[in-house]
């Protein structure tokens, strides 16, 4: 499928305030983007990026006053996710290097604390495919989606104790509950066509059968038709935008279309 998705974000500032923007796609295999474009207004220099996890990012300086960005992106997709049941379990020592630091505790997936709920989650459940997806299954069905019941301080422990967040919230439960497995996963944020209500989304991937797949536990199913922005250990690594000093976010559009 084609989509075109977008957002526009209007900053508020007193003075000038740093801000550094992770809103522009890179092309990969999931998907092949055939236009991107990045606006911002008044216009100021803008320096790209890549970041150690290979997000494009781009370093600006706020001026005083409204600052309005709009970012815009053509992609092909694929409608389905791939999905293999029986993917198997890849040990540590044949782990690709990149994918190492997706096994570690991080900010928001405490996964040292957690391996007596991944482990009775996934019992008598094969490795690694079949555990990731009974942990996704188990999310959906025990987390109920809710807005404003956590924020930015909420982590996987938070959200396994109150049983209630947002899509960030069951990524990083999601995550933590891998990495307790010894099984890489990262969190992913960017666009998914026809959701309800409209905003941007996050899901999360695990690696195994020496390859990365897909796993969106706020899905009753596997759903494709999504453009990807960033990847991270956690949120603390995908913020869309990230100020510095008395610069405001006061307004955010998100929308997704299918195109011909």
């Amino acid at each position: 499928m084609r989509l075109h998705a977008g957002c526009e974000l209007l900053f508020e500032t007193q003075e000038s305030a740093p801000l550094i923007l992770m809103l522009q796609p890179q092309e990969g295999a999931a998907q092949r983007i055939l236009q991107a474009s990045l606006q911002v207004n008044p216009q100021v220099p803008t320096l790209d990026y890549v970041d150690s996890y290979g997000n494009l990012c781009q370093r600006l300086m706020a001026p005083p006053g409204h600052l309005r960005v709009r970012s815009t992106i053509t992609a092909q997709v694929a409608h389905h996710i791939d999905v293999q049941f029986g993917a198997g379990f890849v040990p540590v020592q044949d782990l690709p290097n990149a994918t190492l630091p997706f096994l570690l505790p991080s900010r928001y997936c405490q996964s040292d604390l957690m391996a007596d709920l991944a482990h009775a989650i996934t019992a008598d459940i094969e490795p690694a495919y079949d555990q990731v997806e009974a942990i996704r299954h188990w999310i959906h069905t025990h987390i109920e989606y809710r807005y404003d019941t956590s924020d930015a301080s909420t982590s996987a422990l938070d959200t396994e104790k109150t049983r209630v967040g947002v899509c960030r919230d069951f990524v990083h439960l999601g995550i933590a509950l891998c990495r307790s497995l010894t099984i890489p996963a990262r969190m992913v944020v960017g666009y998914l066509y026809d959701l309800k209500p409209m905003d941007l989304h996050a899901w999360f991937e695990a690696y195994v059968g020496h390859r990365w797949y897909t796993f969106d536990a706020t899905q009753p199913e596997p759903r494709g038709d999504r453009i990807i922005i960033a990847y991270g250990r956690d949120a603390a690594d995908v913020a869309l935008a990230t100020q510095y000093g008395p610069l405001q976010l006061t307004e955010m559009e998100v929308w997704v279309k299918a195109v011909s």
